[in-house]
Parts: structure tokens; C-alpha cells; sequence
């Protein structure tokens, strides 16, 4: 585009949140604690003290809400996407939020939370750096536990269970469910010095094993709203009976596949039954990983593709505003991301991503309830949220396929991931 656009800085120290806005932040998450009345648990961490690190696992807003309870009055710095930014950056910056471009390489992220810890105050990190798809955990980034052993202060983790039942990324109304919290110490300063850093991954990716729906059925915690499977087809977007992929559809109570006509009831539950024949999954997070299972299929047998898919560009420079960028092709194929287009001034656009350069991607169902769903796509000054239009698609899929090519990319050069590490 012809015109230059001021770009986040990124690089500003973050502040200590201000003192007069402390009582506030537990003001306002304070509703969500007498209307869901979370039950933390305390294992090790009664004592804590900042500084400390705080990795929390993310399945919805909720999060920050059991997180700013569970550590008050202490001051915390939050790792923020630079989406949450718009319209307040002066608000959260005044609080401690750091900004962050998702599933970037950002040094300048790993100074800022050292910046925090020298500080004094909690530096809160969201490693999945995304909300969870089906409540089971996303995959973590190699990198953390090197973060761990260069801060070198105690390591605890924030593990809620419920929220993703209560509020799924797909369907954001609040079920008003009981939820639980467990607030964990997992590493003291000492354990770090002599622990190698792939241990320290080992034991996070057990601390962040966690399945929301697993979770309800042990719990026999009911959700009775009655539009409880709307959006499921976002997820679920193959059919189990006759294989069609972009072909579900979500009215209700009740997923469908508009191909063979098959029906699954979501049950109070949150499990599946089919309303005729076999059901082939009752436990959602299981259909899932079958769709990932078909992908990587697909990648091992070199022909995936999402095809080349109309579209139309926001980038969001910095927090103030989307603005339309322009319009044109997008392709996902065996060797990565590739956005081929014209600008709003009529200028050609492009740009790619490699397998090499992304182990996940973030993804929007419906954003923001009006622009449909979309991928976006991150440089370290700039954020792509592009959506495609007009034939069929899945972001979902979309997600999937870029974690399994960057898996199959690591094995090809002999350097598998361990399981749940990217």
C-alpha cells in the first residue's frame, strides 16, 4: 500500500500495573468468580512470592479472570495477542500486558520478561498461545523451557478445568457451570540450575495434560443450553460415516451431515450420540484427533492441499484498527502458506510462509461475529487476518495441516518433536 502505517512498539518496557488499577482488574473479573464459583486447588504454591513465572493453559477469556484472582494483590505482566489490544492499548499497557504477534520467533518477547522478573512482578505466559479447539491441550513450544532456566525464579502453572465446557471457542455463550483451578508449583530456582531444559519441557507438557469434556462426564456436570452444539461443524468439519469433509452443519442440539444425512445429538453431557446407526465418536476431542489422524495421511502421501481460495486481507499494523488491505488467492499446500493478491491501491501483494517457519497457526471462527472465519498470519511488524470466501473450507483443517507438516518437516531432517512440543 502506498500509505505508511505507524507499527506497535513492541520494544516499549512494560510498566508494573498502576497501583489506583489493582482493585479494579479483581472488580471486574469478580462476577464471573460468584457466577462460576471456581474451586482452585493449591499444590505447593501457598507460600509463592513474585517474582515468579506463571504459565497458563487457554480455553477462554475466563483464564484471566481465575489468574487475576489466584494472584492478587501481587502485580502481574500478561503475554497479550496484539488483537487484544485494539481500542485499549493505553489501558492495557497501564496494567503490565506485553504485546506479542502469534507464532513468531520474538526475542524482543523473551527481554521483556526478563524485564518483569528483574521487576519483581509475576510475568503470566499462555504457551498454547491460542484458545483450545475441543478443551485438550494445544501443542507447546520447544523454547520453554530454556525461557525457564534463563529466568531462573520458581515456575508454577494455572491448569483450569471447565472453561472450555462453559464457553467453547466455537460457541462463546456462557453455560454458567462450576469450574476448577489447579495452581501448581512445578520447578523452584534450584531444580532449574541443574535440570536440562528438554526435562523441564518433559514434566510441563505432563502438567498441561488436561481434556475439559473428560473432565464434565467424571464431574456429572450437566449444560442444558439448548444451542449447545451450534457451531460444532467449526471442529468437526469431516463426517465419520461417509468421509465428506466440509459438509457438517450444527442446528441446536444436534450436528449433521448434509452429505449422507447422518444425525449426532450433543448430550447435557457433552458427549455425542448418533440419532441412528453406530455412533463412531461420543467423545468429541476423539473425532477430532481422527480428522488430524486423515491429514496426516494426507502429508505423508504429499497430496495435501487446501486448494487456491478466494479471499480478501485486514492487516492490523497496530492496535488502533483493521484496515482492508486488498483481495486475492490463497493456497496451504505441502510447502506452507502462500497469499498472492492486489492492495486497496491496486499494487500486487504477496508474501509466504514455509513449513520451517510455523509449528501452529491461530485461527478465528466467525470473528468478532460478523467477518467469518479466518487464518492469521504473522510477521514480527505486521498480523494478515485473512478470510477466506465463496467454495468450501475449514481454518480447522487449515490448523491441523500446519502442525502436521511442521511434525513431518522435523522428522525429515532427524529431529522429530517429542510428543506435545513443537
Amino acid at each position: 500500500m502506498k500509505q505508511e502505517f505507524e507499527r506497535f512498539d513492541m520494544a516499549r518496557e512494560p510498566v508494573s500495573t498502576r497501583s489506583f488499577l489493582k482493585p479494579i482488574t479483581k472488580l471486574l473479573s469478580w462476577p464471573d468468580m460468584i457466577r462460576h464459583k471456581p474451586q482452585i486447588r493449591r499444590h505447593g504454591t501457598e507460600g509463592l512470592k513474585p517474582p515468579y513465572l506463571l504459565l497458563c493453559n487457554h480455553n477462554a477469556f475466563m483464564d484471566f479472570k481465575v489468574a487475576t484472582q489466584i494472584i492478587y494483590p501481587n502485580r502481574a505482566n500478561y503475554v497479550v495477542a496484539i488483537d487484544g489490544f485494539i481500542g485499549r492499548e493505553w489501558l492495557l499497557r497501564q496494567v503490565g500486558c506485553i504485546c506479542k504477534r502469534k507464532f513468531t520467533n520474538d526475542t524482543v518477547l523473551v527481554r521483556q520478561l526478563k524485564r518483569v522478573i528483574e521487576k519483581g512482578n509475576i510475568a503470566v505466559v499462555y504457551p498454547e498461545a491460542r484458545y483450545s479447539l475441543c478443551g485438550t491441550t494445544a501443542v507447546l513450544p520447544s523454547s520453554l523451557g530454556k525461557l525457564c532456566k534463563m529466568l531462573g525464579v520458581p515456575v508454577a502453572t494455572l491448569i483450569c478445568h471447565g472453561h472450555h465446557v462453559n464457553s467453547p471457542f466455537w460457541n462463546l455463550h456462557d453455560r454458567g457451570i462450576h469450574t476448577e483451578a489447579d495452581f501448581t508449583l512445578q520447578f523452584t530456582p534450584e531444580e532449574l540450575k541443574e535440570l536440562p531444559h528438554n526435562v523441564i519441557n518433559e514434566r510441563l507438557v505432563q502438567a498441561f495434560r488436561y481434556d475439559d469434556f473428560a473432565w464434565q462426564k467424571e464431574k456429572g456436570i450437566l449444560t442444558n443450553y439448548k444451542k449447545r452444539a451450534e457451531g460444532l461443524h467449526k471442529v468437526l468439519y469431516q463426517c465419520p460415516a461417509c468421509g465428506r469433509e466440509h459438509e457438517m452443519t450444527s442446528e441446536g442440539e444436534i450436528l449433521s451431515c448434509r452429505s449422507c444425512g447422518k444425525q449426532w445429538r450433543m448430550l447435557p453431557t457433552g458427549e455425542l450420540k448418533a440419532l441412528g446407526g453406530e455412533t463412531e465418536f461420543s467423545h468429541i476431542p476423539d473425532w477430532y484427533e481422527w480428522e488430524r489422524a486423515n491429514v496426516r495421511t494426507q502429508i505423508e502421501e504429499g497430496s495435501y492441499t487446501s486448494g487456491v481460495l478466494p479471499v480478501h486481507i485486514d492487516t492490523l499494523p497496530n492496535a488502533k484498527k483493521f484496515i482492508r488491505l486488498g483481495s486475492g488467492t490463497l493456497l496451504h499446500d505441502m510447502s506452507g502458506f502462500h497469499v498472492r493478491g492486489t492492495d486497496v491501491d491496486g499494487d500486487p501483494i504477496e508474501a509466504d510462509w514455509d513449513v520451517p517457519s510455523l509449528y501452529s497457526v491461530h485461527i478465528e471462527y466467525e470473528y468478532l461475529g460478523k467477518y467469518g472465519d479466518c487464518i492469521d498470519l504473522n510477521t514480527l511488524k505486521d498480523t494478515w487476518y485473512i478470510y477466506p470466501e465463496e467454495q468450501p473450507f475449514s481454518v480447522t483443517k487449515m490448523a491441523l495441516a500446519t502442525e502436521e507438516l511442521y511434525f513431518a518437516y522435523r522428522r525429515s531432517i532427524g529431529r522429530p518433536c517429542v510428543p506435545g512440543l513443537a
